[in-house]
């Protein structure tokens, strides 16, 4: 679970109604059901015009994902492919399709055995290239829904924004309408603001976090496996796929590989 999400998200709604509650302010009269209603649901309405209704009704699924902690061991993954290397240069290219079983990876596997088979290294590149387009292509699905959704809740905010001015100009002879109206039209664009700012945005931006670290993780598989096969030197396979860490991740992996 990513704790980081779910403190910044209480933390940032304590942080509103501490501000309220120490400016003086009634938090009742920033409570309004008409304007909640208006801001989710009008622009989830609007959600599911721009997108497949079953899409946007599984919106929780990204949601999931977005609080989700991926594990990813860049690590582990890179001395998988160093052994692979070591092994094949020792044995041949043959001897790694008795380890396929043990890779629980489907991606690394479907590239080992690529290798394995003798398959031209520009063909390899391709097919585990477009499984790669593929995958991201999945991961834009999520992010496109949250970035709509960030961008109709203001829109809807702006919306009773409008109704309540518009119902505060229609019965100006009463005084007494003039500020629930106008409470109104504010209240609905604070919470049309609060909601894309605080919730969508930033769940459309760690879905681009998660898409891209899986990405990463991928292009190593992706180059250790061509070099695997072009029969690389070990150390220098081991270097190249460092490349892809920052320096503080890349000494673990060569303290395990100097005690094997």
């Amino acid at each position: 679970m990513d704790l980081g999400t779910i403190l910044g998200v209480g933390a940032g709604v304590g942080f509103i109604i501490m501000s309220v509650l120490t400016s003086g302010g009634n938090l009742g009269a920033y409570i309004s059901i008409p304007s909640l209603a208006m801001v989710v649901g009008g622009s989830f309405c609007a959600l599911m015009v721009a997108n497949p209704m079953s899409r946007a009704l599984g919106f929780m699924k990204f949601i999931n994902i977005a609080l989700r902690v991926p594990v990813l061991e860049y690590e582990r993954i890179i001395s998988s492919l160093v052994n692979f290397s070591e092994k094949a240069r020792r044995e041949g290219l043959l001897v790694l399709e008795d380890d396929l079983e043990e890779v629980e990876d489907e991606f690394l596997r479907k590239g080992i055995q690529l290798v394995v088979d003798g398959t031209d290294p520009d063909i390899i590149r391709s097919v585990l290239y477009t499984d790669l387009n593929q995958l991201q292509e999945r991961h834009s699905v999520g992010i496109k829904l949250f970035d709509d959704w960030g961008k109709f809740a203001p829109a809807f905010g702006m919306v009773g924004t409008l109704a309540g001015l518009i119902a505060m100009l229609a019965n100006l002879e009463d005084s007494s309408s003039i500020g629930p109206n106008m409470s109104l039209a504010l209240i609905t664009t604070m919470y049309g603001t609060i909601l894309a700012n605080l919730v969508l945005i930033p769940v459309k931006s760690k879905l681009e976090d998660r898409d891209r670290d899986e990405a990463l993780l991928k292009e190593i598989m992706i180059e250790g496996i061509l070099s695997i096969q072009s029969g690389d030197n070990p150390r220098i396979l081991e270097e190249k796929l460092l490349s892809f860490l920052p320096p503080t991740r890349r000494d673990a992996v060569r303290q395990e590989s100097a005690s094997e």
